[in-house]
């Protein structure tokens, strides 16, 4: 989806720049993926299971600006990339087309700064314009701090997977599904 540049103020007073994920930041994307993954444990992937080439992730960032009902925003702050937020559909099919599927993570020098709630925000307000009735995302179970985000914005808990996610440590997380209804009937 094609989405004009935004800009924010941060609780530091410092600008964040919100604009569409483009071929160009393929590099700054993948290096951002690793060093994220690396991070914090409440991400899906390790930072050796990040192995888009770098074309690869062109191919990607291209299709998610050519796809009407797709949004991948990057957050950049200082110039630096930050972190990004995406919404695809859970399907193309009648029955699931109101339902698109967000996710959401930033560099963690950059957490604190209310990047998430602009970020969230902005989303949704695509998520409606797009025709989406329904937002959906997993959380792990420890991640309070995103939990209590999502709540405060709306999102509420529908379900939980136990044991959804291993660690290298042989230890386990449930994932929390949490749904927001954009719809009103």
């Amino acid at each position: 989806m094609i989405f004009p540049e935004q800009r924010f103020r941060l609780k530091d007073g410092r600008t964040c720049a919100l604009r569409a994920a483009q071929p160009e930041d393929a590099e700054a994307m993948l290096d951002y993926l690793r060093t994220t993954a690396g991070e914090t444990p409440y991400l899906l992937r390790e930072p050796e299971e990040v192995t888009m080439t770098i074309e690869a992730e062109r191919a990607f960032l291209k299709n998610s600006l050519d796809d009407p009902r797709a949004l991948m925003l990057t957050v950049w702050v200082d110039g630096q990339l930050a972190g990004n937020g995406s919404l695809s559909p859970v399907g193309s099919v009648s029955r699931v087309r109101h339902r698109c599927s967000l996710g959401i993570a930033f560099y963690q020098k950059y957490c604190g700064l209310g990047l998430g709630r602009i970020v969230l925000e902005t989303l949704e307000d695509a998520a409606r314009r797009m025709g989406f009735g329904q937002i959906e995302l997993g959380v792990f179970s420890c991640n309070d701090r995103a939990k209590r985000l999502y709540e405060k914005m709306g999102f509420v808990c529908c379900g939980t997977t136990p044991r959804a996610v291993r660690y290298k440590d042989g230890s386990y997380d449930d994932e929390i599904m949490m749904v927001k209804r954009l719809e009103t009937t």
